[in-house]
């Protein structure tokens, strides 16, 4: 029979969340392993960013994540922040630029970023048990045990970062979820997020603008966004949908509007400006002009000159407040994260240990905590790995 081992902390999950916390952990003298399925980790952090890794944003504050509790993820997001990973970055000398929107990212490869993790914990002396399935987890007299490939494992405390279902073909599953259940902790229930929604055949016309993009304003509730919005052969995506995709609820319908720039009164102005000009060639000096055809044919409107006034009232405000009701999303497949998971009423905030089970500490994706497109999932990543690394010592150390 293979003997027990022994260690301080075990952390299920490689991605982002799971190698922060194993770094400052083990730094801090703990001793880790690191146990994920998958036979190499970070496997999100490098597609991530087009392979550059949007590692970070600037304005990484709690009001931009998701929760059922929009407070929880203010003290990790406090005590590590944005500066600090910069920081980091900088020591391992990876260069990096600011992109829109305060959106960080490498100037070369997201493998620096994994590298620079796997030294960080290298320096901590973590142990990984790479490629290896998790076997049933068991609790008692204050230590968990499980069989981990063909090893058995032990310690008092255990870290749930494998991450949501989302990108599934990255081998993402809700391995988590299950096992919070198991210890008694709630689900939030878990959607899509970050993902291209889909239209139904009456918005069939649309399909026609295709690869078409254009900078407006999205809406989902109260919530809006002014980036590029993209027509699909399936229905919306881009940065602008995908950012109201994480507020979208089913059934409901999203807005848009075209032209965000526009003054009121623009297009009656535009009458007496040009009154021989149709409706296509004004919105096409501002719209592309597929675009601009499709929107002025549904207005119904040709000629300006024989437009009254209030019609072409009613135009703007149909281009500021253009309704689509999706029928529903790529799903996990394609979304980037998951809203929902490990209910933080279960969970400490300043530590992200489990309120009822003492050593079970939850962080990251798995967690119901999710950030805005650009860089707010990898900050709340390090810094939720940061807070359980940080509490991990300091009970070991006790």
């Amino acid at each position: 029979m293979t003997a027990m081992a022994h260690y301080d902390a075990i952390i299920l999950g490689g991605g982002g969340a799971g190698l922060m916390c194993a770094a400052v952990a083990g730094q801090r003298g703990v001793r880790v392993l690191v146990v994920d399925h998958a036979a190499t980790v970070g496997k999100k952090i490098l597609i991530s960013g087009g392979g550059r890794c949007n590692f970070t944003n600037v304005g990484a504050v709690a009001e931009r994540y998701i929760s059922a509790n929009p407070h929880f993820a203010k003290s990790a997001l406090g005590r590590y922040r944005p500066e600090d990973f910069i920081a980091l970055v900088d020591q391992y000398r990876i260069a990096w630029h600011e992109k829109t929107l305060g959106q960080l990212f490498c100037d070369g490869s997201a493998k620096q970023i994994v590298a620079m993790l796997l030294e960080e914990c290298a320096t901590g002396q973590v142990d990984f048990a790479l490629g290896q399935p998790v076997g049933d987890v068991a609790y008692s007299d204050g230590r968990f045990r499980m069989q981990a490939g063909d090893r058995l494992v032990s310690a008092p405390a255990l870290v749930l970062a494998t991450g949501g279902p989302s990108i599934p073909k990255l081998g993402a599953t809700d391995f988590a979820y299950g096992l919070a259940r198991q210890f008694g902790l709630k689900v939030v229930q878990p959607r899509p997020a970050l993902v291209p929604l889909t239209l139904p055949g009456g918005e069939a016309l649309f399909r026609e603008l295709a690869g078409i993009a254009a900078d407006v304003v999205a809406r989902a509730g109260m919530a809006a966004f002014r980036e590029a919005a993209l027509f699909t052969h399936r229905g919306l995506s881009g940065p602008a949908i995908l950012q109201v995709s994480s507020y979208w609820q089913p059934g409901e319908a999203i807005s848009i509007d075209f032209l965000p720039e526009a003054a009121p009164g623009w297009l009656v102005a535009a009458k007496r400006a040009r009154p021989n000009a149709g409706l296509r060639a004004v919105l096409a000096g501002l719209l592309p002009q597929r675009l601009a055809e499709v929107l002025a044919d549904r207005l119904t409107i040709s000629e300006l000159h024989g437009a009254r006034d209030t019609s072409l009232a009613e135009a703007e405000r149909r281009l500021r407040d253009w309704p689509f009701r999706p029928d529903g999303s790529e799903g996990f497949a394609k979304a980037e994260v998951t809203v929902g998971g490990i209910a933080t009423d279960g969970l400490l905030q300043q530590t992200m240990m489990a309120r009822r089970v003492p050593g079970l500490y939850c962080i990251g994706e798995a967690v119901d905590v999710t950030g805005w497109l650009g860089g707010y999932n990898f900050q709340w990543a390090w810094a939720s790995g940061f807070a359980a690394g940080e509490a991990i010592a300091e009970a070991a150390l006790e």
